[in-house]
């Protein structure tokens, strides 16, 4: 199971940086939980998780998995990423650390990222 999640966290990471939203979905199971950041309102279910990723779908964005902070916990793996948008000549660059858990089919059942707005930096492209 360990392998099947390292390969899940690379595929999600890869997926918010350039994937369409229904792939970013379809990791979860139907039933999965959302909250990001933690605090808050949960979302619940794979309409308001496609509502949630429908956000930055449309942004110019990548990903840069920190591969070194992946640590994986029975059914459950915490890691840190970078994720890089570009909005109206502004980068906002974020590393939030997400923590996840997974049934036994390898879909996600729960997220919690854990960051807040200090954690942004913003800079003039």
């Amino acid at each position: 199971m360990t392998e099947q999640i390292r390969d899940a966290v690379e595929q999600y990471v890869k997926l918010v940086g350039a994937g369409p939203t229904e792939a970013i979905v379809e990791l979860y199971a139907s039933d999965a939980t959302v909250e990001d950041p933690v605090g808050t309102p949960v979302r619940h279910g794979h309409a308001a998780i496609r509502e949630f990723y429908d956000v930055i779908g449309a942004l110019d964005r990548d990903t840069e998995l920190q591969a070194d902070s992946v640590r994986v916990a029975g059914n459950e793996v915490a890691f840190q990423f970078t994720i890089v948008t570009r909005v109206a000549g502004q980068r906002f660059t974020l590393s939030p650390i997400d923590v996840m858990e997974f049934d036994d089919a390898g879909k996600i059942t729960r997220m919690r990222a854990y960051w807040s707005q200090e954690d942004m930096a913003t800079k003039a492209e």
